[in-house]
């Protein structure tokens, strides 16, 4: 079975957020087709946020790399408004302590790897933001956890805090064997 894995898609990774990805919202109407078309075809939706509690690793103010985003409860932390959240089928938090890195849908809770398996998913096309980061580890650990991994380019954007460090993540994934559509 196949499912769509939709990662990141908050507002404060859009225009206007807090650590905003350029053109993070453009690919939001093109997510939303891939969402009716697994729908369609009675596949799984699934997403993965980040939802770090106010004192955090993650942030630089602590020591890590990011300024303050995605702040369990607040606006930020929400989708973005034009997702079509209602057909998701399972949303998976991440970067709520710190004993993780934050970017891995693998790494959240509930735990998305055994989700899959108890729903027979040994496939995943993954999307959503940011390719360098959050999409890309995620990836990783899809392909080391045995998935079959598909990366679809219309339904990502990169931060790109080095010129080109979406398209090396994107090269880095297809030495991996994932497939870039």
């Amino acid at each position: 079975m196949k499912a769509l894995l939709i990662v990141d898609l908050q507002k404060d990774f859009c225009p206007g957020g807090s650590l905003a990805v350029a053109g993070g919202d453009l690919i939001v109407p093109y997510v939303n087709d891939l969402i009716k078309q697994f729908k369609d075809r009675k596949e799984l939706v699934l997403a993965s946020k980040d939802f770090h509690p106010e004192k955090t690793k993650h942030f630089r103010d602590q020591g890590g790399l990011w300024p303050p985003h995605c702040i369990a409860g607040t606006p930020g932390a929400g989708f973005h408004d034009d997702l079509n959240v209602s057909a998701i089928d399972k949303i998976f938090f991440k970067g709520q302590d710190n004993t993780d890195t934050g970017y891995s849908a693998f790494e959240a809770t509930p735990n998305l790897d055994d989700y899959l398996k108890k729903h027979g998913v040994d496939s995943l096309l993954v999307v959503g933001l940011a390719t360098d980061y959050c999409v890309s580890a995620t990836v990783f650990n899809a392909s080391m956890n045995g998935y079959k991994v598909s990366v679809d380019t219309k339904g990502i954007a990169a931060v790109n805090l080095k010129p080109k460090d979406g398209q090396k993540a994107l090269e880095e994934m297809r030495t991996m064997g994932v497939e870039i559509l």
